[in-house]
């Protein structure tokens, strides 16, 4: 597989974004920490918007919170939550 150099470049700001002046394993484990918890931001914004679809289609409460582990009162939130844009 081949990258292009906005690729690379945009992959090593990401790192470097989470490192700040720490180097060597501080500064990858930081890196790995922020990128991480980018992605799970991310996946829950996703998870979120499936919920209210599924609301919306129908489904109960209990059955969301069943399948997303999630209590039904946070489940109540996210469905009653306003939604804005996505970056």
């Amino acid at each position: 597989m081949s990258y292009t150099d906005a690729q690379v470049s945009s992959a090593v700001a990401a790192v470097e974004k989470y490192r700040s002046s720490e180097t060597g394993e501080v500064g990858a484990a930081l890196a790995v920490v922020g990128l991480s918890s980018e992605r799970v931001a991310k996946e829950a914004q996703i998870r979120d918007d499936m919920i209210r679809v599924a609301h919306r289609a129908g489904a109960s409460l209990r059955q969301l919170a069943e399948v997303s582990k999630l209590d039904r009162k946070t489940v109540t939130a996210i469905v009653g939550a306003t939604v804005r844009s996505h970056d």
